[in-house]
């Protein structure tokens, strides 16, 4: 299985994803700066494996400080600040950082290596969740596909974007390894080419048949009658099921619901923000120019021309078949069935 970030000797390695799929490379980080710098120029991206990175952001903190204990909560509580600075629209990265805040707040009056060594125990159960949370993901998802389907997706909801196997693409690895799986559409997904780098990249490791297509095409594949269904992950889902996913995503759920494509949406229950009505109050980050100037490094267009570059968009939960969880499959009426799913252990 690809590692996406593995921890070593108080040190924390990151896959560098921004040079896939030509190099395979590891950064490596010592300190929270390092790890804040890489969630934001996606060095490390994907919801639930920005949170992990982060949570390992925190017990670097704690691990390498070496100056005066009745420091060290200020010193937290400004790296805290730093990392949920990085990515606005990822709820996993709150939820993860809240996750270790509360580890802080119950070790107050332990030394700081006491503290650091319970830092990276949380961090480590959140590894081990996520992956366990995604295998569970993909197996709610096998059972609503019959064989030799033909699955679409958008950008990169692998092993790339999590702490191994994927949501979207855990559902993928399901279907594949129990016979059903025809193909893999993935859309190239400007303006970063996730889907052409990354998704592309990582199912050809595994041996999964997968078709790359550009992001305009995905119409004509429904037209043709050769999607059976449309499978994305998820950035933040408001509590009324509006889901938050990857520019570009809202565009295919569009088709899909009028070519009577079903249209699902693959995430673990902490990707649920039930503190947001709708997708209205999801927060839409807006990224450089400069990753819509080039491709790759280089310009593909007038260097001094204005863009647009929202990194996601919102799909309404009227357009969405299902969303399948960790802890089982939700459908209309979402405000209704997400919250009859069940709590975890966390």
């Amino acid at each position: 299985m690809i590692r996406t970030l593995y921890w070593e000797d108080g040190k924390l390695y990151l896959l560098d994803q921004s040079l896939l799929p030509a190099t395979v490379k590891y950064i490596l980080c010592t300190t929270p700066e390092e790890v804040a710098l890489a969630i934001r120029n996606m060095v490390v991206r994907g919801a639930p494996l920005i949170g992990v990175a982060a949570a390992y952001g925190v017990v670097l903190a704690a691990w390498n400080y070496r100056g005066p204990g009745e420091r060290l909560p200020q010193y937290l509580e400004d790296v805290f600040r730093l990392l949920q600075d990085t990515r606005p629209t990822a709820v996993n990265l709150f939820w993860a950082l809240e996750r270790m805040e509360r580890v802080c707040r119950q070790n107050t009056d332990k030394p700081p290596a006491t503290l650091a060594r319970a830092l990276l125990g949380e961090a480590e159960r959140m590894f081990a969740a996520d992956l366990a949370a995604n295998r569970a993901i993909g197996d709610y998802g096998e059972k609503l596909f019959s064989r030799s389907v033909r699955i679409l997706t958008i950008c990169n909801a692998g092993t790339l974007a999590t702490c191994g196997y994927g949501t979207a693409l855990g559902i993928v690895r399901s279907c594949f390894a129990k016979g059903k799986l025809n193909m893999v559409y993935a859309c190239e997904t400007r303006p970063v080419l996730q889907g052409a780098r990354l998704t592309v990249w990582e199912l050809q490791q595994d041996g999964i048949p997968v078709t790359l297509i550009t992001d305009g095409m995905a119409g004509y594949l429904m037209q043709a009658g050769q999607v059976d269904g449309v499978v994305v992950g998820a950035d933040r889902i408001a509590a009324n099921g509006d889901t938050a996913n990857k520019i570009g995503t809202y565009s295919l759920a569009v088709l899909a619901h009028y070519h009577q494509v079903p249209f699902y949406v693959a995430a673990p229950l902490t990707t649920i923000d039930f503190s947001l009505p709708s997708g209205h109050d999801i927060p839409i980050e807006n990224r450089a120019a400069d990753e819509v100037h080039k491709v790759m490094g280089h310009y593909i267009t007038l260097p001094e021309v204005q863009t647009l570059n929202p990194a996601f968009d919102v799909t309404p939960c009227q357009l969405i078949t299902a969303i399948i969880t960790d802890r089982g499959v939700a459908r209309p009426p979402y405000t209704r069935s997400l919250v009859s799913l069940p709590a975890g252990g966390e």
